[in-house]
């Protein structure tokens, strides 16, 4: 039971991402990239400060290392993905990203010898076929941008598998403030670092990074560090893969994108990889027991 509570805690928190790029797209307008994580990881902080504060007093060192560890990965996974999309395109920025999903089961087996599920590793790379195929237009040209992309792939992958790993032993909830705390500190000693101290106060601008600091960062990754406690981080990197999903539905229901063919392959392929993944076809299994009792 406490199985799919997790994964419906992480297909709340894919669909919260897939919301965030409306967000996204309206907060770059009024601030630049490193003012939207350094505000969004604030008001994680505080929000999660004001909820929990009680909590507090149970803060350990490991979980503090730990945390930091978490918060390092997602910081730099989120910085390389910023700076990457300036020297490509967005469809190739959100295909790379997920390619994460594949990367996941590898650093799970080198890291702790953990045994690579063939199920799992078919249902990552039809997630990642899928995302790609949503994102992708025909473009063989690899650039900078690209690289760095899938450096940020890496970087989330590693965030995954040692959010999987710390939340057996931590608080998830002291887990994901004490990262949001390291990010948020990384996030203003950029923004100091280059300079950016002009603040946009205007209402549509403050309004998109508020959706993002609370919904896209606060409840998205509180929810994605305790549901990662009751499945496995291969899982929940196949689960987190559908924010390209969600995304695209949202920009159709919100920004009217023309829903096409292509969409609509993509999303059956990524629902494929999370059937494959979730049920090991143990129903294909079953039926043909059945039948040839």
């Amino acid at each position: 039971m406490k199985k799919y509570i997790g994964e419906i805690g992480l297909f709340i928190t894919a669909v919260i991402w897939g919301s965030g790029f409306v967000a996204s797209a309206v907060s770059l307008e009024y601030y630049t990239p490193y003012q939207i994580l350094a505000g969004r990881f604030l008001i994680g902080v505080i929000l999660l400060s004001c909820f929990f504060y009680k909590k507090l007093r149970q803060i350990k060192k490991s979980v503090i290392i730990k945390g930091a560890v978490v918060g390092l990965f997602l910081y730099i996974a989120f910085v390389l993905q910023t700076v990457g999309l300036q020297y490509t395109t967005p469809s190739k920025n959100a295909f790379l990203t997920a390619v994460n999903v594949v990367i996941v089961p590898f650093i799970a087996y080198f890291m702790y010898k953990r045994k690579v599920n063939r199920f799992e590793v078919i249902g990552a790379i039809l997630a990642v076929t899928g995302v790609g195929v949503i994102s992708l237009k025909l473009s063989g040209q690899i650039n900078f941008g690209d690289l760095l992309t899938l450096f940020c792939a890496v970087a989330f992958a590693f965030h995954i598998f040692y959010t999987a790993k710390f939340v057996k032993d931590e608080d998830p909830v002291l887990l994901t403030l004490i990262q949001m705390i390291t990010a948020t500190v990384l996030g203003f000693i950029m923004v100091l670092f280059r300079g950016e101290v002009n603040v946009s106060f205007e209402k549509e601008g403050i309004n998109s990074l508020l959706y993002l600091g609370v919904f896209s960062t606060t409840i998205a990754f509180l929810l994605q560090t305790v549901a990662q406690k009751y499945t496995t981080e291969t899982n929940a990197a196949i689960i987190l893969s559908t924010e390209a999903f969600w995304g695209m539905v949202f920009s159709v229901i919100i920004l009217n994108e023309i829903l096409t063919m292509k969409m609509a392959v993509g999303a059956v392929l990524i629902l494929m990889a999370i059937i494959i993944s979730e049920t090991k076809l143990t129903f294909l299994t079953k039926q043909v027991v059945k039948e040839g009792t």
